[in-house]
């Protein structure tokens, strides 16, 4: 250890460790009066702090500890703070990391966040913002650890009851009983994948194993087989000491890899043999070690038309997909909307300490008659700007995002002045897809079933209203009214 890592744990064994302390923060700048001054003031509130004063120490503090909050500096003497976010972040899953920089510039920034961290601030002489930012995150952790607002969605893994989704739970729990079996998840951006892998790592990894996520797009294509396996001592210049990668801190837990169809060719190749062996060896070392960990792979794009176009190994895709998971697009799981647009209705409403209110009848209509192109995740974030929207009060279609104002079928009760399509829709005992079957019934008798006429009078394409006939099995509707008037529309 370096004489700033003793010196650091000195203070920190001094002053810096409140007794019975449950929230950490890492502290990394090579200011060292600055980030004292931090550590000070966090545990006037009561928070242990480890400080690091270069990236080296950061590192390694965050193989051996456990962190809430890091607190990391731009510009590091051995190192760029932005090149080691996504290290930090493997090792300390769900901590909260925030840049600091003594000046302000936009792509750097933007580098900062697409590494992984939650914000980007300008030091100032006061470190109370700072201290400010810290007490709001343990707020927050302490909310989740209490169990009041903990996200269903992550501890349990994905919700909902739709069939599409109990066919992906039971090939879940199908996998889990085989411990060292290869799993590819695929599905569109958003529909939960990563949520998928840590469901998986619930059912089948040791207790207290830890779930390891790489992020194929942000990996440093010069520091990348130091980061997966490791490196000796000497091995590269700036190589210091002997470390442990991604690997070997995955244990016999999970090491998931991110949009792997991003991973460099260069890197794929190297995957594929580790797979195959199930060893690996440390940069600068002959030696091998043994894969402990499940490797779970997830993907937006087709890796076999990647494959095909010379984009991807296809040995390395057959080696990922021993056993594939899908995961179907939320407009394709029914009333699984409404179960997750309620569920984060209370989660936001307890997160912001006002009351939970139930969706209205034309809020989940406008939400069932959308197609989310951004999957879980837009939903989530729809739901969340909706909460803050009403204030406490009953949320209304006025909350939503335009997006979805205008992009399906209006619910009669937010039309009521236009007349056309009767609803005897009744709250409470229709399910929303009965509602939608309704509509759509009555708008095609009021078109004599004529489906691009059923379709203006719904407001929404030809080809929204043959998909939802599709679906509901009612692709025969009206057609020996209007056949041959819809036959000359196409």
């Amino acid at each position: 250890m370096t004489e700033h890592a003793k010196q650091a744990g000195a203070e920190r064994a001094a002053r810096l460790e409140p007794p019975d302390a449950g929230f950490r923060v890492l502290v990394v700048d090579d200011e060292e009066l600055y980030a004292q001054a931090i550590g000070r003031e966090l545990l006037r509130h009561g928070i242990s702090s480890d400080i690091a004063y270069t990236a080296a120490e950061a590192l390694e503090f965050s193989r051996s500890g456990t962190y809430h909050a890091i607190l990391l500096d731009h510009k590091l003497p051995d190192d760029d703070g932005i090149r080691i976010i996504p290290v930090l972040l493997a090792r300390q899953l769900g901590a909260s990391l925030t840049m600091m920089t003594a000046y302000e510039t936009i792509p750097n920034a933007i580098a900062a966040i697409r590494q992984g961290a939650d914000d980007y601030v300008v030091k100032q002489p006061s470190i109370k913002p700072i201290v400010q930012m810290v007490l709001e995150t343990r707020r927050k952790v302490e909310v989740r650890q209490s169990g009041e607002g903990w996200d269903e969605h992550k501890r349990k893994g994905l919700l909902g009851r739709s069939p599409e989704l109990l066919r992906v739970m039971e090939q879940v729990a199908r996998v889990a009983q085989s411990p060292g079996t290869t799993v590819l998840i695929t599905g569109e951006t958003g529909v939960g994948k990563e949520v998928t892998a840590q469901y998986l790592h619930r059912l089948s990894s040791p207790p207290g194993s830890p779930f390891t996520a790489v992020d194929c797009v942000a990996l440093p294509g010069q520091l990348v087989e130091s980061l997966l396996f490791g490196h000796e001592k000497g091995a590269f210049t700036g190589a210091d000491r002997t470390r442990e990668g991604a690997f070997f801190e995955a244990g016999e837990g999970v090491i998931f890899f991110d949009e792997i169809g991003e991973m460099d060719p260069s890197l794929q190749g190297k995957l594929l043999r580790v797979l195959e062996s199930r060893k690996y060896q440390r940069v600068g070392s002959v030696q091998e070690y043994p894969v402990r960990a499940r490797v779970v792979a997830a993907t937006n794009r087709d890796l076999l038309d990647l494959a095909k176009g010379g984009r991807f190994r296809f040995d390395l895709y057959q080696r990922l997909s021993v056993f594939p998971i899908h995961i179907p697009p939320l407009r394709e799981r029914g009333d699984d909307v409404l179960l997750l647009a309620n569920h984060f209705l209370e989660f936001f409403s307890r997160k912001m300490g006002v009351s939970a209110e139930s969706l209205s009848p034309q809020v989940q209509a406008y939400l069932m008659a959308y197609d989310f192109p951004g999957n879980t995740r837009e939903l989530k974030n729809i739901i969340e700007r909706a909460v803050i929207m009403a204030g406490g009060g009953p949320l209304e279609p006025k909350h939503l995002p335009d997006r979805l104002l205008g992009a399906g079928i209006e619910p009669a009760a937010v039309r009521r002045e236009t007349p056309g399509v009767p609803i005897d829709f009744i709250p409470g005992v229709d399910t929303m897809e009965t509602l939608e079957m309704k509509m759509i019934r009555h708008a095609m008798k009021k078109a004599n079933g004529v489906k691009s006429e059923a379709a203006k009078v719904l407001g929404i394409s030809r080809f929204q209203l043959l998909r939802r006939l599709e679906k509901y099995g009612m692709a025969q509707a009206g057609e020996e009214e209007g056949a041959a008037a819809d036959e000359n529309d196409k």
